[in-house]
């Protein structure tokens, strides 16, 4: 079961030789992002820096650099088992007899008690300021050397629907201006920003919180393209197999945030008031996010535990953390994908594509033209839509397999037959997009081609060696001495 709050799963990182802790002084100003990243980078540990510069507060950085420790904080063996249950749920075997009824029981009894569960008070609110609240207490890291200031990075916005009340849990970076000021960078398709119109809407102040550390689960949780309206504690309650218990803040009660969680911001924004500046900021993209406007955050309150530790991490060119959160969801709605689209055998998400910008699939090919439903339907798919590059391939090509991939589009493709070209939505972040959030997509048929694709001549198979001599050289192998 993934760990009910950061200093447990922490703590099991240490025992496993995952974590290391560094007691030397460094600053959060540019330092600490320039050891992370040649850490990350290298597939190093977990890195806990006890004296950081400004602050009193220890920081954590590189918690879910690799597979492992992904795999650890979601509490699976891996990204496939856990996928597993999602298409369980998604797909689930109705009983038909008495037995298969009762054997149902459990189960539906679990799913029964998965919701999130309010308590009165939690370990985050053991210290609790007000008056004396100051976001410069903390060590947020100047992450790189154009960024407009200092970023929250890995916390949690929990916010509500003023109307329905659904929560929602995000996770946008919070750029720090002041002890009680903030911006709140989120994409105009975010939940938060679409929770922040209604609150414009009816001239209302707008309740959120942020909260830091918590439940293992939920940075990840925070981050799924979950659809409108399903609450991520309840998907979080179900990754890690119970409830997670929540408590209202101290001064925005109608909020509540994990009892579990090591830091709590607590405040406002007014939607009425004038925009704050905000960035840039070195993002995922490897690229600046240029400058933009955006809503102005009043802290009523900054709460912790008694001893806590600040959670963050870097962005920038990839593999960073990130790159993890990216492959667990791309494992783990593989059956949500195949449910919206039928014909998706498998996906992947390169890593140099920085998750919107490429997509490789893969079909079984039944009927002409089928690539480009496939396209067409993928670009209607929730977060899919934002995908700017997509390349189909056979059922027999491994997506996951960046060379077997290139080779099928290098041999398979025609430009001019087998290349679409469409207008859409984008990835805000995508700077070569002629305007912000819109520009030009392009689809790659790289399949087999067959009769009603255009002009086809015949098609040549690809070179297989037979699997009796594959077998027969596999068992001989080692007489022939070569290793």
């Amino acid at each position: 079961m993934p760990a009910a709050d950061l200093q447990t799963f922490l703590a099991e990182l240490e025992e496993r030789g995952w974590l290391k802790r560094i007691h030397t002084p460094v600053d959060p100003a540019l330092e600490i992002t320039e050891i992370a990243d040649r850490v990350t980078k290298a597939g190093g540990p977990a890195l806990l820096f006890e004296r950081v510069k400004g602050s009193d507060v220890p920081l954590v950085i590189n918690t879910f650099g690799t597979r492992e420790r992904m795999c650890l904080a979601l509490g699976c063996d891996d990204f496939d088992a856990l996928a597993a249950r999602v298409r369980n749920l998604l797909k689930p075997e109705i009983p038909t007899t008495l037995m298969q009824k009762l054997k149902k029981l459990p189960e539906l009894a679990q799913l029964g008690s998965l919701p999130p569960r309010i308590v009165k008070r939690g370990v985050c609110q053991e210290v609790v300021h007000t008056s004396d609240a100051d976001l410069f207490a903390l060590p947020a890291l100047k992450c790189w050397p154009q960024d407009g200031g200092r970023y929250i990075t890995l916390g949690a916005v929990f916010t509500k629907d003023p109307e329905t009340r659904d929560r929602n849990v995000g996770m946008y970076r919070v750029q720090l201006f002041e002890p009680k000021l903030a911006a709140m960078h989120w994409h105009m398709h975010h939940d938060g920003a679409r929770h922040f119109r209604r609150y414009q809407q009816r001239g209302e102040r707008m309740p959120l919180a942020i909260a830091l550390g918590g439940p293992a689960i939920l940075p990840y949780a925070a981050t799924c393209p979950l659809p409108p309206g399903l609450d991520e504690c309840l998907f979080a309650g179900f990754l890690q197999g119970q409830a997670l218990e929540l408590a209202p803040c101290v001064t925005q009660p109608e909020i509540e945030v994990p009892a579990t969680a090591e830091i709590v911001i607590e405040g406002y924004i007014d939607p009425q008031e004038e925009l704050i500046r905000e960035g840039p900021f070195g993002d995922h993209t490897g690229f600046y996010s240029l400058p933009d406007d955006y809503p102005r955050f009043h802290v009523t309150a900054v709460t912790h535990r008694r001893q806590p530790i600040y959670p963050t991490t870097i962005v920038g060119q990839p593999p960073q953390e990130d790159y993890w959160f990216g492959k667990a969801t791309e494992r783990l709605f593989l059956p949500l994908l195949q449910m919206l689209v039928p014909d998706v055998i498998d996906y992947d998400l390169p890593l140099f594509g920085c998750f919107h910008n490429c997509v490789f699939v893969k079909i079984r090919k039944e009927y002409p033209l089928q690539a480009r439903r496939v396209m067409y339907a993928l670009w209607g798919a929730g977060q899919m839509s934002l995908a700017k590059i997509i390349v189909v391939v056979d059922a027999h090509v491994d997506v996951h397999n960046q060379e077997e991939v290139l080779f099928q589009l290098c041999s398979n493709v025609d430009p001019r037959r087998d290349l679409v070209l469409v207008d859409g939505p984008l990835d805000i972040l995508d700077h070569a997009a002629p305007v912000c959030g819109a520009g030009g997509k392009l689809g790659i048929d790289a399949t087999r081609k067959i009769a009603g694709e255009g002009q086809v001549r015949p098609w040549p198979d690809e070179l297989r060696m037979t699997p009796e001599i594959v077998a027969l050289v596999t068992r001989r192998w080692g007489e022939y001495g070569l290793g």
